[in-house]
C-alpha cells in the first residue's frame, strides 16, 4: 500500500532514494519494484527493519535490492547532497520536532530532489481523536500521533527550510471509515464484528485490485482520503 506516488519522484537508473522513517518498508520495496534506483530506507525500530529486510530480499524487481539501516530521522548518518530523492511518509505526527526532520531532508537531498511528505489528513484525524478520546484513547498510544498536521503550516515549514511546493493529492479513502470503526469501538478495537469484516475488505482490496473498489477510492480520496501527500523540489 503505497501513499507517495512512486512515478512522481523521478528516479533513474542509479539514483538514490532515501526514505525516512521507512517502517517495515512500504515504499522501498515500491522503489525497488518498479524503478531502477537504489532505494535506503531508516528507522529506528528493528523489528519493522528487520521485516522489511526480509521481504526485500524475496522480491526480485527492477532495481537493486532495497537497504534498511538504523538511524534517527533528525540526525541521519549520511553526507550533504547525497540523495536524489526522499520520502518521509506518515511520520511527522509522531515526532515532538517537525522542523528537525524537514531541515534533515534538505540537508541530505541535491538541489532539485523531489521530497515526498505524507500526513494524516487532518478533518478524518481530527474525528478519530473525538471518538476515541482521553487516557488510552487513539491519541494516547506509545510512539503514536501527537498532533494533527495542519497542511498549511506542513507547506510553509517545508517551503521555508529550502523546498518549492509542486503537488498534492490525497490517498486511501477506503481507510478512513476503518479507521473511524476502529476508534468507535476503540475498547474492542481489535476483535469487534464490524472492524474486522472492513479489514478483510481492505485486504481483498490491496490482494485483488478489483475495478469496483480501485474507481471507487479514486473518486472518494479528494473528498475523504485518509492521507495527505505533498511532492516538494529542492531548492538550488
Amino acid at each position: 500500500m503505497l501513499t507517495a506516488r512512486i512515478e512522481a519522484l523521478g528516479l533513474g537508473k542509479g539514483d538514490r532514494l532515501l526514505d525516512i522513517g521507512c517502517g517495515e518498508g512500504r515504499h522501498c520495496h515500491g522503489v525497488q519494484l518498479l524503478t531502477q534506483a537504489q532505494a535506503i530506507g531508516v528507522d529506528l525500530d528493528e523489528a519493522s527493519l528487520a521485516l522489511a529486510r526480509e521481504r526485500a530480499a524475496d522480491l526480485g524487481g527492477k532495481g537493486p535490492v532495497a537497504e534498511f539501516r538504523t538511524a534517527d530521522a533528525s540526525a541521519l548518518p549520511f553526507d550533504d547532497r547525497s540523495f536524489d530523492a526522499a520520502i518521509c511518509s506518515e511520520v511527522l505526527e509522531h515526532v515532538p520536532d517537525m522542523a528537525a526532520l524537514v531541515s534533515e531532508a534538505a540537508r541530505v537531498l541535491k538541489p532539485g530532489a523531489i521530497y515526498a511528505v505524507t500526513v494524516p489528513r487532518a478533518w478524518p484525524e481530527w474525528i478519530c481523536w473525538k471518538l476515541a478520546s482521553g487516557p488510552g484513547g487513539y491519541s494516547d498510544q506509545p510512539g503514536g500521533h501527537i498532533r494533527i498536521v495542519d497542511p498549511g503550516e506542513l507547506r510553509t515549514m517545508v517551503e521555508q527550510a529550502g523546498f518549492t511546493f509542486l503537488s498534492s493529492h490525497h490517498a486511501h479513502a477506503l481507510h478512513t471509515p476503518f479507521w473511524w470503526l476502529k476508534t468507535a469501538f476503540w475498547s474492542r478495537r481489535d476483535d469487534h464484528p464490524l472492524v474486522k469484516a472492513w479489514h478483510r475488505l481492505l485486504v481483498w482490496d490491496m490482494m485483488q485490485a478489483p475495478w469496483l473498489t480501485r474507481g471507487l477510492e479514486r473518486v472518494l480520496d479528494p473528498i475523504m482520503g485518509k492521507s495527505l501527500a505533498m511532492y516538494f523540489r529542492r531548492d538550488p
